[in-house]
């Protein structure tokens, strides 16, 4: 488990604050990224604890109401321990609440539909910043990641492909019903619609001529 750290400690953002803040970042992450010999990338994450809880071990962090917030100054150039050892990328997310999901459930304090936008919306704030495509090359699950999906090498601990047993956001289902049910009849995984609705505000911002400062 991550460790906890005070709300006082973190600072409330806006989804254009974020990406300036990424953009300020984008050539330090970058070289940090290659000097360890992979691409800069957005990982994407619950928490699996509660909606109050803020962790040391992620770079942003999604609250019930969906408010952003970042570790004090954001200092998005260090790259997290946590975040490196499973494969994925530079820049970790995470949603608040999770605590005791398993296959079956997400809980007492499941994501809320105000947290799963402004997840996209930091998704795609965080990609214009970092000059990033929004694809499963650039922005995974943390269960996408540890099943090898970005091609580095296998985590044995998490399960084979495609059976990770890391009960992440990419067994959320489509997560548009209130129940967030695990595996949507359609298909389709948390991680796809994630994705599929930070590319939607990205369009959406740019028509609209810029990231919304709210």
């Amino acid at each position: 488990m991550s460790n906890t750290i005070s709300k006082s400690a973190m600072r409330k953002m806006t989804p254009a604050e974020l990406e300036n803040l990424a953009m300020y970042y984008r050539e330090e992450i970058q070289h940090t990224a290659e000097q360890v010999g992979r691409e800069t990338k957005i990982y994407l994450h619950w928490s699996a604890g509660h909606y109050g809880q803020f962790f040391a071990d992620y770079h942003v962090q999604i609250d019930k109401d969906g408010a952003i917030y970042v570790i004090g100054d954001g200092v998005l150039d260090e790259v997290l321990a946590a975040t490196w050892k499973r494969n994925s990328g530079s820049i970790s997310i995470c949603i608040l609440g999770c605590y005791g999901a398993d296959t079956n459930s997400l809980g007492a304090e499941p994501p809320t539909h105000a947290q799963i936008e402004r997840m996209a919306q930091a998704i795609a704030a965080l990609s214009n910043g970092l000059w990033l495509t929004i694809d499963k090359q650039r922005v995974m699950t943390h269960g996408e990641a540890a099943d090898n999906e970005d091609g580095i090498y296998p985590h044995d601990p998490y399960g084979p492909k495609n059976g990770c047993e890391r009960w992440d956001l990419e067994y959320l289902g489509t997560m548009e019903s209130p129940t967030y049910h695990p595996w949507a009849e359609d298909g389709m995984r948390g991680g796809d619609v994630l994705r599929g609705k930070a590319n939607w505000y990205r369009r959406y911002w740019k028509e609209q001529g810029g990231t919304p400062n709210d």
